[in-house]
């Protein structure tokens, strides 16, 4: 993959969650019920994305173009 390639995608994967998460897309989640965990939707909302953009930027690690250079040095 190229680096220019994966900064794009880097990006695209970092401003999705963070959109997930301010006023307008979050009006979807805010509310109280349903409880789900035993937490308020609102907070399982947060907390879903929280693990979503975590495991996504795992993967994208794994893609890093300059994670092999490194190791070369």
């Amino acid at each position: 993959m190229s680096k220019t390639r994966f900064n794009t995608l880097y990006i695209v994967v970092a401003l999705i969650p963070f959109l997930m998460l301010v006023f307008p897309i979050f009006e979807i989640a805010n509310r109280a019920t349903p409880i789900v965990f035993g937490l308020p939707f609102s907070f399982f909302w947060v907390i879903l994305w929280i693990v979503i953009t975590f495991v996504a930027l795992v993967i994208l690690y794994r893609f890093d173009p300059d994670q092999d250079e490194e190791e070369d040095v």
